[in-house]
């Protein structure tokens, strides 16, 4: 009689052990971002969080949860993972800091085919690096591994950041009226929108080891740029007079994501001419001849947060972002319909 073949976990693709052994090597790191308003460890079913809102009148949950995308190909070309673990956090956090929010607690998911604890440990390490920056905790995850689903030495994320913001604090566009002025704050890069396009034009034309004199650097390094936390200018710009809005500039583009805060019967009018793009996005429309409606929408363009203001008080974000060695540009204004 023919044995019959024994199937374990392990023997499907699923490695327990590698996952404990991974979440015991990361709980330091993961500690450090924790606050006394965390009452949990790392490893439990769920993240303990208690808040203190004694200071607030009428405190309210903001939450948003996103990933980094196709940006994710390159980080696997390239061999560096810790930057997109800063690029999520970043992400997440710049969402809720455009509605006024401070960021509470962060929580993180990491799905893989088969775990690379050095991948795996690289990733979180740089959630904990952006958490520790924004001032947020790490207080839970899910790290799973699914054979079949993900090529060897591939990996996806995705992050929920939880924040609060005094009701009579919140941003959302109610204020935003004719003459008010649009004001743009560079991007680090492509931050985490428009990889698709970006890597169709640029793979096929270099490596990501390729250094780009235009660039000042190789292709991947260009495009694995972290994602800038607009959350320490935010702080700063909501105690000038006559900030009326935000607008994080992800997928969409500068317009598709403003209009969110823009009230009907007003519309957006943007001087494309007023500031210069930097030389990633113009390698990629010239070497994609990318019609410039496509790189409107797809990309930042060199502008990752805009402030909408009254007319008044463009001085007063002008002289802040001067002593504080910030780049402005003067981008558009509000108009009737």
């Amino acid at each position: 009689m023919q044995e019959k073949k024994v199937f374990t976990y392990k023997d499907s693709g699923v490695d327990v052990k590698a996952g404990e052994q991974l979440v015991d090597s990361i709980k330091d790191m993961i500690k450090e971002t924790h606050n006394v308003s965390v009452l949990s460890n790392i490893g439990g079913f769920g993240g303990l969080f208690r808040p203190d809102f004694g200071g607030m009148k009428d405190p309210v949950l903001v939450s948003s949860v996103d990933g980094v995308g196709t940006k994710l190909i390159v980080a696997f070309t390239k061999g560096v993972y810790d930057t997109v673990g800063q690029c999520l956090v970043n992400h997440c956090v710049n969402d809720i800091a455009v509605c006024g929010a401070e960021p509470l607690f962060f929580l993180d998911y990491f799905s893989t085919g088969r775990l690379d604890q050095n991948v795996a440990k690289d990733v979180i390490k740089g959630f904990t690096v952006a958490c520790r920056e924004n001032g947020c905790a790490l207080i839970g995850g899910e790290t799973a591994e699914m054979p079949d689903i993900y090529k060897d030495g591939e990996f996806d994320l995705a992050g929920t950041i939880v924040g609060v913001v005094d009701r009579d604090s919140i941003y959302d566009g109610t204020k935003v009226q004719e003459g008010d002025v649009l004001i743009g704050f560079e991007s680090t890069g492509l931050h985490t929108n428009g990889y698709s396009l970006a890597r169709k034009v640029l793979l096929s034309h270099y490596s990501v080891n390729d250094y780009v004199d235009v660039l000042g650097t190789n292709v991947g390094s260009a495009l694995l740029a972290v994602h800038k936390s607009y959350l320490p200018i935010i702080r700063e710009l909501k105690k000038i007079d006559g900030v009326h809005a935000f607008s994080h500039i992800t997928g969409g583009g500068i317009v598709g994501n403003t209009k969110r805060v823009v009230p009907k019967g007003l519309r957006i009018d943007i001087d494309w001419d007023s500031w210069k793009r930097p030389a990633l996005f113009k390698l990629i429309q010239e070497l994609g001849n990318v019609p410039e409606e496509d790189a409107r929408e797809a990309l930042n363009l060199g502008i990752g947060l805009i402030v909408i203001v009254k007319k008044e008080s463009v001085d007063s974000i002008k002289n802040w972002a001067d002593n504080n060695n910030e780049p402005i540009h003067v981008i558009g204004t509000i108009k009737t319909a």
